[in-house]
C-alpha cells in the first residue's frame, strides 16, 4: 500500500493539507492587510479633522515625510527582506501603515466624502476580481513580471517629477497607467503568493517558520499598495475636489 506523507505525497490527501495550508497562508495576508487598512484609515481620518495637527503636516516641510517615507520604508524592508528579523519586518509594516495614512490624508482634505467611498468601492471590486483570478488561473503569470516592474518604476518616477511639475495631462497619463499596472499586479502578486508558499511551506523549525510569516507579512505590504494606489489612480481620474 502506497505511503502518502502530508504536503509531499500524491493524492488527495496531500492536495487537501496544501489547500488548508495555503487558505491559512492567505488569510494571514489578508488579515494582515485588512490591519494595515484600518491602521491608515484612522490615522488619515485623525490628520484630516485634527486641526493642530493638519497644520503641522501639510503647513510645514513635514509634508515632505509624509509623502517619501512610506516609499523609503519599502524600499528599505525589501532590499533587508533576509536580514530583518519578523519582528523587525512587523514594525516596520505597521509604521508604513501609520505613514501611508498621514499621506492619505490629503485626499480627504481635497475630495468629496463621496468621491472617495466611490473610488475606493471601484478600487476594492477591481482589486478583489483580479486577485481572485490571479489565484485560480492555470496560466503562468510570471512573465508579467518584468512588464510591470518597468510600468510601476515608470508610475513611480513620473509621479515624483510631477510633484515639482503639478502638470495636469502628466497626472491624467500616469494615473491611467497606474490603473493598469496595479491592476495587473494585483493578479501577479497573488499567484506569486501561492507560489512562494508552495516553495516554502515544508519549511522546520524556527527559522523556517519565521522565514514564511516574513513572506506573509511582505505579501500584505504588495497587496496593499495595490489597492491603495488603484484607489489614488482612480480619484485622480474621477474624483470631485471640494470647492473652496
Amino acid at each position: 500500500m502506497e505511503k502518502t506523507v502530508p504536503g509531499h505525497g500524491t493524492g488527495s490527501y496531500a492536495s487537501s493539507q496544501y489547500d488548508m495550508g495555503l487558505r491559512r497562508y492567505l488569510s494571514g495576508v489578508f488579515a494582515y492587510m485588512g490591519g494595515a487598512l484600518v491602521l491608515s484609515a484612522l490615522v488619515a481620518f485623525a490628520v484630516a479633522n485634527i486641526a493642530p495637527v493638519t497644520a503641522l503636516v501639510f503647513g510645514t516641510p513635514l509634508k515632505w515625510v509624509a509623502i517619501f517615507a512610506p516609499l523609503a520604508l519599502v524600499m528599505f524592508a525589501s532590499f533587508r527582506f533576509d536580514r530583518l528579523s519578523l519582528g523587525t519586518l512587523h514594525g516596520l509594516f505597521w509604521g508604513f501603515a501609520a505613514l501611508m495614512g498621514v499621506s492619505l490624508a490629503s485626499a480627504l482634505l481635497v475630495f468629496t466624502g463621496t468621491s472617495i467611498v466611490q473610488a475606493f468601492l471601484s478600487a476594492s471590486i477591481v482589486f478583489l476580481t483580479m486577485a481572485l483570478w490571479g489565484y485560480t488561473t492555470k496560466r503562468d503569470l510570471s512573465g508579467w513580471g518584468s512588464f510591470l516592474m518597468v510600468g510601476l518604476i515608470g508610475v513611480i518616477g513620473a509621479s515624483i517629477i510631477n510633484l515639482f511639475l503639478g502638470s495636469g495631462t502628466l497626472s491624467m497619463v500616469v494615473s491611467v497607467v497606474g490603473v493598469i499596472v496595479f491592476t495587473g499586479l494585483t493578479a501577479w502578486d497573488m499567484q506569486r503568493l501561492k507560489g512562494e508558499y508552495l516553495e516554502h511551506r515544508g519549511a522546520q523549525g524556527h527559522a523556517g517558520q519565521e522565514h514564511l510569516g516574513k513572506l506573509q507579512v511582505m505579501g500584505a505590504l504588495s497587496l496593499y499598495l495595490n489597492l491603495i494606489n488603484l484607489f489614488q489612480m482612480l480619484l485622480s481620474l474621477f474624483g470631485q475636489r471640494q470647492e473652496g
